[in-house]
C-alpha cells in the first residue's frame, strides 16, 4: 500500500468493492429482482467500503497485510447469497472479480512506484483506468456467458472450483501477501507472468466446461430426435397397417354387395335385414377408441400399447387432455414416448409371467401431470433419484429432464413393490 488518508482509503476500498461486486452482477442471474437487487449491492459496497476504512483507520498495518485476502470472503458470502446460480457457478463468477481485481490493486500500486514515485491519485488513477477497461471487456463478453450459463451450471463441480480457486488465489497472494513490499523490475515482471498464467487457466476451465456442456446438449437434443424418429416409424407401421387393411375391407365389401344386390334380387328382405345388423355389429366392434383429445399424445399412446400389447404387456391408459396445448409436439414426445418405452423395457426386463403398465396423462389449469407404473426387477438402480440402465446413462432420462427443466416443472422417481414409479409435472406456458 502507498498509505494515504482514511478518505484515501475509503476511495479505494470502494472501487475494489465496486469492481468484484459488478463483475459478479454482470454475470450473474440475481436470485431477487433487479432494482432490489442493485439497493442490496449500493447498501452492501457502501457499508463494506466503510468498515474496510475504518479498519484501516484502526490499525493500518493489520489491513495491509490481511484485507485484501480477506475482502474475497466477506464479499464472495454476500454475493453468493443473492445469487440463483449453483455454488460452483457463483464461485467461478467470484473468483473471476478477485482476479481482476488484484490484477487492478498490483497495476496501481506497482505503477506508481515504477514512474510516480509512489504518488497516490497516480495510483487511484491507474486503477480507474484498469476498472473502466475491465467492465468493457465484461460487459461485451457478458452476452457470450450468460448464453451458456446453463452448461456451466450443470457441468461445473468440485474439481472446477479447486482448479480456479488455487490458480487465482496463487496469484493473489503475491499481490496480497502480507509482509514488506519490496520492488523491483524482476519482481513486477514475475508477477505480471503468474497473472497472466492464472488468467489462462480460469479461461481455459471456462471453455472446457463451455464446450462439456453443449457436448451434452446436443446429446439430449439427438435423444430427442430420435425419440420423434422412432415414433414416426410406429406411425407409419400403423399407416401401412391401415392400408392393408383398407385394401381388405374394399375386397370384402365387393363381396358383401354382390350378397345384397342377391337378396335383393330375390325378394329375401328378412334375410337382408338380418345379414345388414350383423354387418353393422361387427363394423361397431373395430371402431378405433380415441384414448384422448389431444392429437399428439393420443398417437404416442396409441404407438406404443399397441408396441406393449405385441409384447403380451397388459397396459391401462388414462389420458384427459383436450385440444391444443402450448407444449411443443417434440416436448411431448421426448416425455411420454421415453416413459412409455422404458416402462416396456422395465416390464421385459423383470421376467414377471404377469407384467403391466398402468400411464396416466391429464391436465390440471395449468399443468400436465404424466404418471406411469410398470412391471419391473427387483434390482432397479437409481442414482441421485434418477434411474441408470447397466450400459450407463438411462434410456432417454437426459431428454425428459431436459424437458421438465425448460417447462420448469418436476421429476420423480422410484421403485417399490415391483413396480417401477414415474412423476412427471410440467408447467404449461401462457
Amino acid at each position: 500500500m502507498l498509505g494515504g488518508s482514511y478518505w484515501i482509503s475509503l476511495l479505494r476500498n470502494g472501487m475494489g468493492v465496486g469492481l468484484m461486486t459488478v463483475v459478479f452482477l454482470l454475470l450473474d442471474r440475481p436470485r431477487f429482482s433487479m432494482k432490489k437487487t442493485l439497493c442490496c449491492y449500493v447498501i452492501f459496497g457502501l457499508l463494506a467500503a466503510a468498515a474496510f476504512g475504518f479498519w484501516y483507520l484502526l490499525n493500518r498495518e493489520n489491513f495491509v497485510r490481511f484485507a485484501g485476502m480477506l475482502a474475497i470472503l466477506v464479499v464472495g458470502v454476500f454475493c453468493i447469497c443473492m445469487s440463483r446460480d449453483t455454488l460452483y457457478l457463483s464461485l467461478y463468477k467470484l473468483t473471476l472479480g478477485f482476479y481482476l481485481l488484484s490484477v487492478t490493486v498490483f497495476c496501481g500500486i506497482d505503477i506508481s512506484r515504477m514512474w510516480f514515485a509512489g504518488n497516490l491519485w497516480v495510483d487511484v488513477v491507474v486503477r480507474l483506468i484498469i476498472m473502466a477497461i475491465v467492465f468493457v471487456i465484461v460487459a461485451k463478453v457478458r452476452s457470450r456467458f450468460l448464453k451458456g450459463i446453463d452448461y456451466l451450471r450443470e457441468e461445473m463441480d468440485w474439481f472446477s472450483a479447486v482448479t480456479v480457486l488455487l490458480s487465482i488465489l496463487i496469484a493473489a497472494l503475491v499481490a496480497f501477501w502480507p509482509g514488506p513490499r519490496v520492488f523491483s523490475l524482476f519482481r513486477f515482471v514475475r508477477t505480471m507472468i503468474l497473472f497472466f498464467m492464472a488468467g489462462i487457466i480460469q479461461y481455459m476451465v471456462f471453455e472446457l466446461y463451455l464446450h462439456r456442456g453443449k457436448e451434452r446438449y446436443y446429446q439430449v437434443e439427438k435423444e430427442l430426435l430420435e425419440t420423434n424418429e422412432r415414433l414416426i416409424y410406429r406411425q407409419l407401421e400403423l399407416m401401412n397397417e391401415s392400408k392393408e387393411e383398407l385394401a381388405r375391407i374394399r375386397h370384402d365389401a365387393r363381396h358383401h354387395c354382390l350378397l345384397i344386390e342377391e337378396y335383393i334380387r330375390n325378394g329375401m328382405h328378412d334375410k337382408l335385414l338380418t345379414y345388414v345388423k350383423q354387418f353393422r355389429k361387427d363394423i361397431e366392434s373395430q371402431k378405433t377408441e380415441c384414448v384422448c383429445g389431444n392429437e399428439t399424445i393420443n398417437s404416442i399412446l396409441s404407438v406404443y400399447a399397441r408396441r406393449a400389447a405385441e409384447k403380451k404387456i397388459q397396459v391401462t391408459m388414462h389420458a384427459k387432455v383436450a385440444g391444443d396445448i402450448a407444449v411443443r409436439d417434440i416436448d411431448l414426445v421426448a416425455v411420454i414416448a421415453n416413459i412409455f418405452e422404458n416402462a416396456i423395457h422395465g416390464c421385459l426386463a423383470s421376467g414377471e409371467p404377469v407384467q403391466k403398465i398402468h400411464i396416466s396423462v391429464t391436465r390440471k389449469g395449468k399443468k400436465i401431470a404424466v404418471q406411469c407404473r410398470n412391471t419391473c426387477a427387483s434390482d432397479v438402480k437409481l442414482k441421485n433419484g434418477v434411474p441408470k440402465s447397466d450400459t450407463g446413462g438411462g434410456m432417454g432420462i437426459p431428454s425428459v429432464l431436459k424437458v421438465v427443466s425448460h417447462y420448469n416443472g418436476e421429476a420423480e422417481f422410484s421403485a417399490e413393490d415391483g413396480m417401477f414409479i414415474v412423476r412427471i409435472l410440467l408447467n404449461i406456458p401462457a
